[in-house]
């Protein structure tokens, strides 16, 4: 295996390691919260980097999150490699249209496909 490939995939399962038990908050201004999915990926990718001290991660989430209490979602990290990394999102609380939530990534990688 390349030296760069060992390296991204070693990253994924580092990732996993630093984000157990992590937690984020967006404000958002609609008398129902939302969090969009596309800035659910990004406020991840950005607490990834953060975490890590490494360049954002390509993040992405399949749906909305409702700021609902108890209300999870599963987004994935994809690494150069192609690994990838399931991130699980739960809504913790929600105050003012604020959603806050905690994040946990896989215990392990998926290898890359093909």
């Amino acid at each position: 295996m390349p030296k760069f490939r060992r390296s991204a995939a070693v990253s994924a399962v580092a990732v996993g390691a630093l984000l157990s038990g992590c937690s984020a908050s967006v404000s958002v201004g609609e008398s129902t919260p939302k969090l969009s999915a596309d800035k659910l990926a990004s406020t991840l990718s950005a607490k990834l980097a953060a975490a890590t001290g490494r360049p954002k991660p390509h993040v992405t989430c399949p749906e909305d999150l409702k700021g609902k209490v108890g209300t999870t979602t599963r987004c994935t990290l994809t690494a150069d490699d192609g690994s990838t990394l399931g991130v699980t999102v739960k809504v913790t609380s929600v105050d003012d249209g604020k959603i806050n939530f905690d994040f946990k990534a896989d215990d392990k990688a998926s290898p890359a496909a093909g």
